[in-house]
């Protein structure tokens, strides 16, 4: 929305500084988290004070985890808040992929709402049905990646992009949206696996959505993209402003996330910002770095696959509990440990996924 002021710039003063995406980038940071501090604890109190009892807790989780029995769920309402205020104020909504991937976020933060609704109220673990949940999901990212097609380049529609080889694209042709459905669905419902420990998921989705940020920063500047051999993708620099947003909106999540959390993300936030995850990667043409950099979602996920398959052939278990973080648990990790090495490995996998855009 602030873009607009520049068309009363005449070329110069401080109009014109909202043209470029870096100072817009910087403005939706501190807006997310001047949001994030200014109505974290407002909103805390009242979700306190319409849940009760907060978000029900395992019985067969570790033992520790019943001492938060209590605390407030659907925290992830403060991020979402907090990202989409920031991204409406500074991104340019002329932009498709901005709503592709705004859109995305808020679809599946109402099916994680509806799920830690059902959670709150009938105070049990189960939530909304699964299979509704996944029915949901695959439709929204049917539609986000059909979509994300129609505004990609000619020489991109509907390929698969390989890190390191930018001359080499495998034609899904109509396959790219049935892959895109399974980047942002299986993006959300990693998130949603990880979100287990106070402040295990956010800081990830932050590092893995700030890293997504500079790739599309990047990817939509036709000279990075020739600096850096990698595709251009028209459009996708104004995702950094998202992602900006997210990354000031998480900061100010995790003020009160951090352990002993005050209110858990709850299925509400980790939905969505998976989603938004998935849903900026199918958009700049990075699908496989997305499975690097956020390779820790990849991890937990794929521990509760391994976990189930496993049980159902031999009624024996690989790890102690799944997702893999409750398997340190068990081993007599404490929750700081485990949520300050998930986020070490984090920031290497960034590191990574930042190596792919090769510099000559």
């Amino acid at each position: 929305m602030f873009y607009w002021l520049a068309e009363f710039s005449d070329g110069g003063g401080v109009l014109n500084l909202f043209r470029y995406i870096t100072v817009r980038a910087g403005g939706a940071f501190v807006t997310a988290l001047i949001f994030g501090f200014l109505f974290g604890r407002p909103l805390i109190d009242l979700l306190r004070r319409k849940q009760g009892k907060g978000q029900p807790i395992r019985d067969d989780g570790p033992q520790s985890h019943l001492s938060k029995a209590g605390t407030p769920t659907m925290g992830g309402l403060l991020i979402l808040s907090a990202l989409m205020v920031s991204t409406l104020l500074w991104a340019r909504l002329d932009n498709p992929f901005v709503w592709i991937v705004i859109l995305v976020t808020l679809a599946f933060g109402l099916i994680g709402f509806a799920d830690d609704y059902a959670k709150v109220t009938k105070q049990n673990t189960k939530g909304v049905s699964g299979r509704v949940r996944m029915g949901l999901g695959l439709l929204i990212a049917a539609l986000a990646a059909y979509a994300a097609a129609q505004f990609h380049p000619a020489e991109l529609t509907n390929q698969l992009a390989f890190p390191f080889f930018k001359n080499a694209l495998l034609d899904l042709g109509i396959f790219f949206v049935p892959f895109g459905m399974v980047v942002i669905v299986g993006a959300a419902n990693a998130v949603n696996l990880t979100d287990g420990l106070d402040g295990l998921a956010i800081m990830p989705v932050m590092i893995a959505g700030g890293t997504l940020g500079i790739i599309a920063y990047a990817v939509g500047r036709v000279d990075y993209t020739q600096y850096l051999d990698v595709h251009y993708v028209p459009g996708t620099s104004e995702l950094v402003i998202f992602a900006a947003a997210l990354f000031g909106g998480g900061l100010g999540f995790l003020w009160y996330n951090a352990p002993p959390a005050a209110v858990f993300m709850g299925d509400t936030g980790s939905l969505a910002l998976g989603g938004a995850l998935g849903a900026i990667a199918v958009c700049t043409k990075h699908e496989i770095v997305l499975a690097i950099v956020g390779g820790l979602f990849v991890v937990e996920a794929l521990s509760v696959i391994i976990q189930v398959l496993y049980y159902k052939r031999t009624k024996k278990r690989i790890f102690l509990m799944a997702p893999i973080h409750h398997h340190f648990e068990k081993k007599g990790w404490a929750e700081p440990q485990i949520v300050i090495r998930f986020w070490i490995i984090s920031l290497i996998l960034a590191a990574i996924g930042l190596a792919t855009l090769k510099v000559r």
